[in-house]
């Protein structure tokens, strides 16, 4: 039997996060239930404390996830979840940027302009690719 997967990013902020790589990708946030989670704190299923308000909006505190606009069939979820501990180490697994037609290097310098840093330009035979951190350092390759 094949699965399918999502990818998880812990985060320290996860909705604002999941904000920028929205706009980073051209994905959307997927909408939450003010109503659902009001139900659950009313009837003791959740905690006031399990959540917080972003953007005006009631929110999980726990995380939010974003989705290529055509959705789950184009490409899977990514779920930003919250962590206690910050980054310390290079992550092990990252997400490679594919811009198509569009040019690599006016994809990251918008990136960039958005709170990327740019961490170094790769090789490997005719394969090239640049590789940045998002605002909370996970890093991530940008390359056509």
């Amino acid at each position: 039997m094949a699965y399918t997967f999502e990818v998880t990013v812990d985060a320290a902020d996860p909705h604002a996060l999941a904000d920028w790589w929205a706009d980073a990708l051209g994905w959307e946030v997927e909408p939450g239930d003010e109503d659902f989670i009001r139900r659950m704190v009313e009837e003791g299923r959740a905690a006031e404390a399990d959540t917080t308000t972003h953007r005006g909006v009631l929110v999980w505190k726990a995380g939010t996830a974003i989705r290529h606009p055509d959705g789950p069939e184009r490409a899977p979820r990514i779920l930003f979840q919250r962590v206690p501990e910050p980054k310390t180490v290079k992550n092990r697994v990252h997400l490679d940027v594919r811009t198509g037609c569009d040019d690599p290097e006016a994809v990251v310098e918008r990136l960039i302009a958005k709170g990327a840093t740019l961490l170094h330009h790769g090789r490997q035979g005719p394969y090239t690719w640049i590789t940045l951190a998002d605002p909370e350092d996970n890093e991530f390759c940008v390359a056509t």
